[in-house]
Parts: C-alpha cells; sequence; structure tokens
C-alpha cells in the first residue's frame, strides 16, 4: 500500500472562465498532518473544492488510495471515507446539535446508534457539543459551531479529514482545545490535510507542508524545515513564523 493516500497529479480547475489552479501537483502522506499554506488567493480552497468533486479537474488527476476519483462525485467521494469541513463549517442551523451528528453519521438512523465510546471521546474533544446537545446548532458561537462541524466529520472513522482553516474567527482557548483535537486524531492514525491562515497553528501541529501560490504548489517539504527557515518563510508567505 502506497504511503500517499492522496495525490494530485498537474491539476487544474477552472470555474466559469476563470483559471484557477494551474497544474497543483500535491501528496499527503498516509497517517500524518499536511498543512497547506499561501497566500490569499493562491488557490488553496479551490483545491480542496476540487478534490471533494465540488469542481472537477478541466485536466490532470486526483487519487485517494490508489483510485483516480477525478471524475467521481461528491456523495461517492465521502463514502470513500473521506470528511471535508469547509470554511463556512456547513452545518444545519435548525437542527440540534444532536440532529446534525446524527446526520453525519451515515450507518446510523438514531443518536443511540451512534458508538458510545466514539461519542464519549468526541465529547471530550468538544464538551460544547455534549453541553448543547438538545439545542440548535444556529444558537451556537462561532467557536463552539466549529466544533461542531469538526466533531460531525469525525463521528465515524474516516481515512481523510480535510478541514478549510479551522481556526478562523476562534478565540486563543479555543484554538488550543482545537489544536489538542487535531493532535489527538493524529495519534489515532487519520490522514488529515487541513489550509490554515494561522501560522502558528500550522507550526505546532503540521508534519508535513505544502504552499500554494498563483495556482501552483511551489514548496513542499516538512513543516519543521519551513519551521526553522526564516529566509524561506519570507520568500514563499511573505513573513516570517
Amino acid at each position: 500500500m502506497s504511503d500517499k493516500l492522496l495525490t494530485l497529479s498537474g491539476v487544474h480547475t477552472h470555474i466559469g472562465a476563470y483559471h484557477i489552479l494551474h497544474g497543483v501537483d500535491l501528496e499527503v502522506p498516509r497517517g500524518q498532518l499536511t498543512m497547506l499554506l499561501g497566500r490569499n488567493g493562491a488557490g488553496k480552497t479551490t483545491t480542496l473544492r476540487t478534490i471533494m468533486g465540488l469542481w472537477h479537474p478541466s485536466k490532470g488527476t486526483v487519487h485517494f488510495n490508489g483510485h483516480d476519483i477525478s471524475a467521481a462525485e461528491t456523495p461517492h467521494i465521502a463514502s470513500q471515507g473521506i470528511a471535508y469541513v469547509p470554511e463556512n463549517m456547513g452545518i444545519f442551523s435548525d437542527l440540534t446539535v444532536k440532529e446534525n451528528m446524527v446526520l453525519a453519521a451515515r450507518s446510523v438512523s438514531r443518536a443511540e446508534q451512534i458508538d458510545s465510546t466514539r461519542l464519549q471521546w468526541i465529547f471530550s474533544l468538544f464538551p460544547a457539543v455534549e453541553k448543547f446537545w438538545n439545542h440548535p446548532a444556529g444558537k451556537l458561537s462561532g467557536g463552539q459551531k466549529q466544533m461542531l462541524a469538526v466533531a460531525r466529520a469525525i463521528v465515524e472513522p474516516r481515512q481523510l479529514l480535510i478541514v478549510d482553516e479551522p481556526s478562523k474567527g476562534l478565540a486563543p482557548a479555543i484554538i488550543n482545545n482545537m489544536i489538542n483535537a487535531f493532535a489527538q486524531l493524529k495519534n489515532t492514525g487519520t490522514t488529515i490535510l487541513l489550509m490554515e491562515q494561522n501560522i502558528s497553528f500550522a507550526k505546532r501541529l503540521g508534519d508535513h507542508v505544502a504552499v500554494m501560490d498563483d495556482g501552483r504548489v511551489v514548496h513542499a517539504g516538512t513543516m519543521k524545515a519551513l519551521a526553522d527557515d526564516e529566509g524561506l518563510q519570507r520568500a514563499l508567505l511573505g513573513l516570517a513564523i
């Protein structure tokens, strides 16, 4: 079995008349956390949405676990064991926290059927999910909604977790909670692709890193190597971490 769970090769993506991705090459090692960094407008979110089949590449291929998913539809991609937490979190505001969790658990129809051991583990990661279990999700704070969004994504074991800016707009205490949660997820062997603007977040969690600019991956390597090289940071990101 390949040590690369996800591979993008020469991926181009057009959105209408706009050519957003210009030949993205990206490898996500199995069982590790890969950070996707880059300036605003570099193509990071488009890359994640292309992986999930929300947009299809006009050229190039996306392989997951040895299978070409370039032309697959989003429900099929999700059924292969990929969970996606978009930047807008994607929760159902009019449903309760419990109902959101049940919808995300493909194999159950009632909350009582969710694996109790896994659910208690999720509650330990995100206490707000348990505290507001029967409350409408739309009434939660921004940080609590983000916790619910990640909790939904991991309510059942996934091979790959893709998360778009989990720390955006969150208070430092909640960011630390998120970092702890993703660290624990890494320890379970879950492969994670995480797009971030919070460089401290990235430095503390990342095993590998890919930096995008102008619709391409312009650097790939270990997170430690990037964190240790201030000149490279300034050249790629315009700042030092």
